[in-house]
């Protein structure tokens, strides 16, 4: 399922809580965490690189489909993305989950800006 088609990760959404400092960073990203136990409080990370932020749900938010787990967005960086290695593997492109994290917003999904790409986007 493409991101973009999950609009029940956004339905519910109050806040984006950063855990560490993002305004310099060209992309995080972003994906979507199907059985948070919990609404409000930090999504457990267990994937690889860090968590960077996370999405906080409304206490009225319904479970997703199991009983008592949410779905929440999720941003990270991995050890080798743009923000830790700046010549690195994406120096002049980004992996296929980066967004801007200057475009997210509760119920809006981060965009593939030229900055989080690296330099100009391919016209469609």
């Amino acid at each position: 399922m493409q991101l973009s088609e999950d609009r029940a990760a956004l339905e519910h959404e109050e806040q984006i809580v950063w855990t560490e400092e993002v305004a310099d960073y060209d992309y995080v990203r972003q994906s979507v965490e199907r059985s948070s136990s919990t609404r409000r409080r930090p999504v457990a990370w267990t994937g690889v690189g860090r968590r960077v932020g996370y999405a906080v749900l409304r206490p009225t938010a319904p479970s997703g489909d199991v009983p008592g787990r949410f779905i929440r967005r999720v941003f990270w960086v991995k050890d080798y993305d743009r923000s830790e290695q700046p010549d690195g593997t994406y120096k002049t492109t980004a992996p296929s989950e980066a967004v801007d994290p200057r475009t997210v917003a509760p119920g809006v999904w981060g965009e593939l800006t030229e900055r989080a790409w690296g330099g100009p986007l391919a016209a469609e």
